[in-house]
């Protein structure tokens, strides 16, 4: 059986991890934090790659990309997870689990965090948990593949 390959897929603003609010998304680099991830996801048996972009467009190229190339996928869309219905859509059409995550809890956030659009098209919802969040969803990936 060969190695199940997962995506990481972070979006707008995620490049500034350990930059920007640190009391909400920490103070390790989003390098560092993207490194623990993969090494994390090696020690569940999957490759893993990550890729990060602050445009939609290049998620949604990804997304749709990713229906060849990978098993699952664990996404961070950040502020297009309320609004993107093209991420939504792109989701939908690739046939693949996505987990949705989030380093901190939308839901305790502004009102305007509290909706995602792209939840109802994922395998499942992550949030709340820092970096963990994303080590939560590859340990979901591990289940749902």
């Amino acid at each position: 059986m060969s190695e199940k390959r997962v995506l990481l897929l972070l979006g707008p603003n995620l490049n500034l991890v350990g930059i920007r609010e640190k009391g909400v998304y920490g103070e390790e680099s989003a390098s560092d934090v993207e490194r623990q991830a993969v090494e994390y996801a090696r020690q569940l048996g999957f490759a893993c790659d990550v890729f990060q972009s602050n445009h939609e467009g290049d998620l949604v190229d990804k997304i749709q990309e990713a229906r060849e190339a990978y098993d699952g996928i664990v996404l961070n869309a950040g502020a297009l997870t309320h609004y993107s219905y093209a991420l939504r859509d792109a989701i939908a059409a690739v046939k693949i689990p996505v987990v949705e995550t989030h380093m901190s809890n939308i839901h305790a956030r502004e009102e305007f965090r509290h909706v995602s659009v792209i939840a109802p098209v994922c395998a499942g919802q992550i949030c709340g948990f820092g970096k963990q969040s994303y080590f939560l969803g590859l340990e979901a990936l591990k289940y749902l593949m």
